[in-house]
């Protein structure tokens, strides 16, 4: 076990050995005796860090620039108390003997600050702590505390600005992701300074009683154990406590400082220096008014005449030089080049085609409160069922369906979705992530509590339940989903119905290059000798279009072999095809069954069709009103039968009339298929069901 600890150690960078090694030196502080000069170092290095610390808060340009502020703070703040431990034991176990005993810079501190005299230290040190507790450390802990409440209740507007910008065009999805992750990082980086700027103020409180305790026990020690007189311990061990304490409070008041001054920075992009001296020296009027006033001053009868004199002048010179550049300016922007708008013309990107966004093929755009069922972090599980939608359709249609764009749309309801292509809304509903959808499939033995609504996929009646109600439905009979669920199955319905769409010139090349791997003459000889890649796209949407699926390229090339020479007509080409899958189009129907049962027209009817066809064209115009609406009920009716009996209805005609009425029945009898004869396998026997007349 310590052979693997010891070789997980090695294998760490140096950068990360760093700070854990920091603090266990602090710990290593704590319990173990240390001698003088090495104290005398890590004071040194503590003020070192202290400096280092507060020019690195000075020259950041955005607070969240310094994101580890906070676990700095705590780790000075505890090297600090760690060396204010050591110094408290040297000082009680070797003080009595004064002078250097705790190190040079204690005493070079008690001497220099002090003066040789402890009470003008423990003044010093009174008013150090005043400043540091009372007056800064006081300060920012306040403005960490509004700046940390404000910060989080303003991320909700935040997020909505980001969002209102994304719809809107002004940023990318990328340009998006990055401002949602510097908002977040902004909340956690002020909430840590809430708590961060405690550290500070417990710091100051815990030297104050650091002192008091060194003075108190070195005396007792003094007296008790050395045999020190009062005097002399009161002396030796006071000022090598006040020493100590300055030491320690020096470096304090240094991370006071920085802590006030990164948490009082404003979120832009010039670091602190430049902000501070754009910003006071913006106007001439200010050093103006200042060199009046000093001047007034320096002329009255008693006051130190040089000093306000000099710096009256002083002022004076930056009011003239800062009055000069502003005149400067003005002359430059009267003389620059102005535009046909009245304007300086400024350089700016020319638009260009990068700027016209490209219309998503397939989008899914949702209401804010579903955001969290698009995003992997928060376990939403939508990204994976369009995935699995996406993969399904491509295996059953016979082409890769394009990816699915997803967006957050402001303008929709919280919790409503939309399904659009190229650009067009094809579908939309309401989902509730918290709750489930109880559809009633046809029959049910009980009535739920909850929101009724209808199934967007199917139109059946459902109702929206909780969660804890999910047996309750199951036990009456419902089919209940989740929300996911329920979108997923929005869109597959969707893009199954409106897969032609789909499908484009780009997606047949690719069709040919797979197919070209196997059968290279068959696609050489095809494309473009015999038929051009457009007319070949038209048929495959025309197969679409009609629920065939395009899984046997093999069998549509070769068939378009044999007839494109004689016709181009697509629908000449679309029925050819076809007849040459039909064993793929009954099985997708009645599957393996050896008898298709068939809804036919009568021959009267036929005829009828036949002549109006003839008159009024392929689609169907020439078919008398009523007549199409007593041919529509009666398919309705027996499609409806052959639903309630469990068996696929399917209409039964001839070759002419099969894509008239397959046009006919498509949005007003969705589920009725309709074949001609030559469509039928010559393995399969057909069962006439029903018979439609006049």
């Amino acid at each position: 076990m310590a052979l693997d600890l010891w070789n997980r150690i090695k294998t760490l960078p140096a950068k990360s050995v760093g700070t854990p090694v920091l603090v266990l030196m602090c710990l290593g502080m704590v319990m173990l005796p240390m001698p003088a000069f090495l104290l005398d170092m890590l004071f040194t290095f503590n003020i070192t860090i202290s400096m280092l610390i507060l020019f690195v808060t000075i020259y950041t340009k955005k607070p969240t620039e310094f994101a580890s502020f906070p676990s700095v703070l705590l780790i000075a703040t505890l090297l600090r108390l760690s060396l204010n431990v050591a110094s408290t034991r040297v000082i009680l176990v070797y003080g009595h003997g004064g002078g250097a005993s705790a190190g040079k810079v204690i005493e070079s501190f008690g001497n220099v600050v002090m003066g040789g005299n402890f009470v003008v230290g423990l003044i010093v040190f009174a008013i150090l702590v005043i400043i540091n507790f009372v007056v800064i450390t006081k300060g920012a802990g306040r403005i960490s505390e509004v700046t940390a409440r404000f910060t989080l209740d303003a991320m909700p507007g935040k997020q909505m600005s980001i969002d209102a910008d994304l719809n809107a065009g002004l940023i990318t999805q990328e340009q998006a992701k990055v401002r949602r992750a510097e908002v977040t990082q902004e909340a956690n980086f002020y909430g840590a300074m809430d708590g961060a700027s405690k550290f500070v103020k417990g710091d100051a409180i815990a030297g104050i009683l650091i002192l008091f305790i060194n003075v108190i026990g070195g005396m007792i020690i003094g007296i008790a154990q050395h045999n020190l007189k009062f005097a002399d311990a009161t002396d030796i061990y006071t000022k090598l406590t006040v020493g100590d304490g300055l030491v320690a409070q020096i470096p304090s008041l240094l991370l006071s400082v920085a802590t006030a001054i990164i948490i009082t920075r404003q979120n832009t992009d010039q670091d602190m220096g430049k902000a501070v001296i754009s910003e006071i020296f913006r106007d001439s009027r200010s050093p103006t008014v200042a060199a009046a006033i000093l001047g007034v001053i320096a002329i009255v009868p008693g006051m130190p005449h040089l000093p306000f004199l000099f710096l009256a002048a002083l002022c004076g010179a930056l009011a003239w030089y800062m009055r000069r550049r502003d005149l400067k300016k003005k002359e430059e922007a009267k003389n620059a080049p102005v535009s046909s708008a009245g304007a300086p013309s400024p350089d700016k990107k020319e638009l260009s085609w990068d700027d016209v966004a490209p219309v998503d093929v397939i989008g899914l755009e949702v209401g804010y409160r579903l955001i969290p069922m698009v995003d992997k972090k928060q376990g939403g599980e939508l990204l994976s069922r369009v995935k699995g939608v996406r993969k399904k359709l491509s295996q059953e249609l016979g082409f890769l369906v394009p990816a699915v764009h997803i967006r957050d749309n402001l303008d929709l309801s919280p919790n409503a979705y939309r399904i659009t292509m190229m650009g067009v809304s094809l579908g939309e509903a309401e989902v509730y992530p918290d709750r489930e959808l109880a559809i009633n499939p046809g029959q049910v033995f009980g009535n739920l509590k909850g929101t009724p609504t209808k199934d967007p996929s199917f139109g059946l009646d459902a109702v929206w339940i909780s969660k804890s109600e999910n047996d309750q439905a199951l036990g009456y009979g419902y089919t209940v989903v989740d929300s996911a669920t329920v979108v997923a199955t929005h869109m597959s319905q969707i893009l199954a119905q409106n897969a032609a769409s789909l499908l484009g010139q780009e997606e047949v090349q690719n069709l040919l290059d797979i197919v070209s791997k196997t059968q290279p003459k068959l696609v050489e000889n095809l494309v473009p000798g015999i038929i051009n890649l457009g007319n070949l796209c038209h048929v495959l949407q025309n197969l679409l279009n009609d629920g065939v699926p395009i899984r046997d390229m093999r069998t549509i090339l070769q068939t378009l072999t044999d007839y494109a020479p004689k016709s181009q007509d697509p629908e000449v080409l679309t029925a050819a095809c076809r007849i040459g899958l039909r064993r793929l189009i009954v099985q997708d129907i009645v599957g393996s069954a050896a008898v298709i049962p068939v809804i036919t027209l009568s021959r009267d009817l036929e005829n009828i069709l036949h002549k109006s066809l003839q008159s009024g064209g392929a689609d169907g115009a020439g078919i008398e009103p009523g007549l199409a609406e007593r041919m529509q009920k009666s398919l309705a009716d027996a499609a409806n039968r052959q639903e309630m009996e469990g068996e696929p209805a399917i209409l039964l005609t001839s070759g002419l009339l099969r894509n008239t009425l397959a046009r006919f029945v498509k949005n007003s009898i969705p589920g009725l298929r309709v074949l001609s004869y030559q469509e039928i396998p010559d393995d399969k026997q057909i069962k006439i069901v029903s018979a439609v007349g006049q």
